[in-house]
């Protein structure tokens, strides 16, 4: 069931946005997965099973897209993730991506808990002690024709209010999707948007325990 035909990563250091040269650029990185979509053309009423094989599928691009990015773990500080499905698919089958995807990035930054339970529908059950990597991971998808772009959208990953580094990256992937395929993307960054100045949450104030989610 799980066909990947190709894998496209992505990686920019931003060093201004027409102000002040930054002293540290801002790097972005985005990582997607052409994978074939065994329900396209047809309508599957139980598409649950391939959630679970999309495992191993997150876990391998989100460290792919950090080793991409060359930055220590601990300098990821934004992530967001999404889907675009190919014309003969559905948009639910994009929605396929929320565990594997979502999970596979905050395991990789810390997180500690039971994806299974959260699958389920029972994140209150969900086992072990938070580490890191508290926030719900922003998604977006689409259906779309090959070359289509789509706005992946990025918070912070222990509190979603941290305005400064609310962003964005398009990811476009040259080709993809066919029809009977389906792009699965993540996203991360390292902080703060360039000459970000708007106020609000700073991301050096949260506490672990108690921040915004």
């Amino acid at each position: 069931m799980i066909d990947i035909r190709r894998v496209f990563t992505q990686v920019e250091h931003i060093h201004h946005e027409f102000g002040p040269r930054a002293a540290t650029p801002l790097v972005r990185g985005a990582i997607g997965a052409v994978l074939t979509n065994p329900f396209a053309g047809r309508y599957e009423p139980d598409i649950l099973p391939m959630m679970k094989l999309l495992d191993p599928v997150g876990v391998d691009m989100a460290h792919r897209l950090r080793a991409a990015m060359d930055v220590p773990v601990e300098r990821i500080a934004t992530y967001g993730k999404g889907a675009i499905v190919g014309a003969a698919g559905e948009l639910e089958h994009g929605a396929l991506w929320h565990v594997p995807g979502g999970y596979a990035m905050r395991e990789l930054l810390g997180w500690k808990g039971d994806r299974d339970a959260y699958r389920q529908g029972k994140a209150e059950e969900k086992t072990g002690q938070p580490g890191n990597a508290l926030s719900i991971v922003p998604s977006t998808k689409k259906v779309g024709p090959p070359g289509a772009a789509l706005d992946v959208p990025l918070t912070n990953i222990n509190a979603s209010y941290v305005r400064g580094q609310f962003d964005a990256i398009e990811v476009r992937v040259p080709g993809a999707p066919a029809a009977d395929e389906i792009v699965f993307i993540l996203a991360m960054s390292t902080g703060y948007r360039i000459h970000e100045r708007v106020g609000g949450l700073r991301a050096e104030d949260i506490s672990k325990w108690d921040g915004l989610r």
